[in-house]
């Protein structure tokens, strides 16, 4: 427990801004090339946003679903109605960029083995609601993978895929939603947007739009913390 601790709370030296913009540059390659791969780790953090919501709220977290489409499901009992449902249906598409914002906050402070284990234990904790076959074996070898770098990995194995994933959710968190607005009337009437729609009366467009506008303005400051010198 004292090898582990000392793991987290190490502080390792900021890579130089070179070294920043190269995985920055790799990360966008991975969202255009690898998207199907990509989305299904931002829906892994979507669904993750929603459970954790359902659960500061107030509400009785049941079970988590994730798909081989890349979709995913979460289910939670509560009150149909008011600003906690707001809140928990608001968070699944805000996570990925509000995770993305931590994970900036920390490599900033050097905590890049602090981050990796923070993923770590996330994944484990999703691991408890998870409901289906198929997302208990994403949720273990993502888990999986990263335990196995975090314990046995080199200090450069670790620097490249704490700031890949970094880049990776700051850059991916807005692309579902640029999608959701792409399909317009073809899109599922059962999404985040439309569902807040029922709740509040404002369009789902309006809807789509804010989490669209939110998940920019946070690549934005997430790209402030990570290569200032591009902001």
């Amino acid at each position: 427990m004292t090898e582990l601790w000392d793991q987290v709370s190490a502080r390792q030296p900021v890579p130089e801004p070179g070294f920043v913009l190269v995985t920055g540059v790799l990360a966008l390659l991975l969202v255009v090339v690898a998207w199907p791969q990509v989305r299904l780790g931002i829906t892994v953090a979507h669904e993750a946003g929603h459970a954790v919501a359902a659960v500061l709220v107030g509400r009785r977290l049941t079970g988590i679903r994730l798909h081989s489409d890349t979709s995913g499901l979460t289910v939670s009992r509560g009150k149909p109605r008011g600003p906690g449902m707001v809140l928990m249906l608001a968070a699944g598409y805000l996570a990925p960029a509000l995770l993305g914002l931590l994970a900036a906050y920390l490599l900033g402070k050097g905590h890049g083995v602090g981050l990796l284990w923070l993923l770590v234990l996330l994944l484990a904790g999703l691991l408890v609601w998870v409901r289906n076959g198929y997302g208990l074996l994403v949720v273990l070898v993502l888990g999986g993978g990263l335990f196995a770098l975090t314990w046995w990995g080199s200090e450069d194995a670790q620097s490249v895929a704490a700031y890949l994933m970094t880049w990776t959710l700051l850059l991916a968190a807005p692309r579902p939603l640029l999608e959701l607005l792409g399909r317009g009337r073809g899109r599922s009437r059962t999404s985040d947007p439309d569902q807040l729609a029922a709740l509040t009366h404002l369009p789902a467009v309006l809807w789509t739009l804010l989490l669209l506008a939110a998940n920019c303005a946070g690549l934005v400051l997430g790209v402030g913390m990570l290569a200032p010198e591009l902001v």
